[in-house]
């Protein structure tokens, strides 16, 4: 093989090679946990903060759209504030990531919420529930 093919091919092996390391990188959804901001915290850098919506500590206001909660680990807690609605699956006891920067009162200014869910999928139990009688109709639907 003549060198200019061996030399174009390893510039085409790195260009793809870097093309995937970046696309896995930026896609994979690293955060700290209040724990780790709380230990080395820096004004006004972006972060993922990543932890539970702590109870009793969720505040909306739907005229002003003016959310505020506080994400914990269990061990350390940061205040968090956003402007705009927030994701059906938020709430309370349930986990987030929220995007945003860190300011000097040492609450997360959030940029976007991303509510985190359960792994696990649990069927209705009681046959009077909406959401079994849902389950029943979409389920027979596939059989007729």
């Amino acid at each position: 093989m003549k060198p200019k093919f061996i030399g174009g091919g390893l510039v085409i092996l790195a260009a793809l090679g870097y093309m995937i390391y970046a696309g896995v990188t930026q896609s994979a959804v690293y955060f700290v946990t209040p724990s780790e901001l709380r230990a080395s915290p820096v004004t006004g850098k972006a972060y993922r903060l990543g932890g539970l919506v702590a109870r009793g500590s969720l505040r909306w206001d739907a005229r002003t759209l003016d959310l505020a909660f506080t994400l914990t680990d269990g061990q350390a807690s940061i205040p968090v504030r956003h402007k705009g609605t927030a994701p059906d699956l938020f709430g309370e006891g349930r986990g987030a990531v929220v995007e945003g920067t860190l300011t000097s009162d040492g609450y997360v200014k959030a940029t976007q919420i991303l509510a985190k869910h359960s792994e696990e999928y649990q069927a209705p139990h009681d046959k009077n529930e909406a959401g079994y009688k849902e389950l029943i109709k979409t389920l027979q639907k596939g059989t007729q």
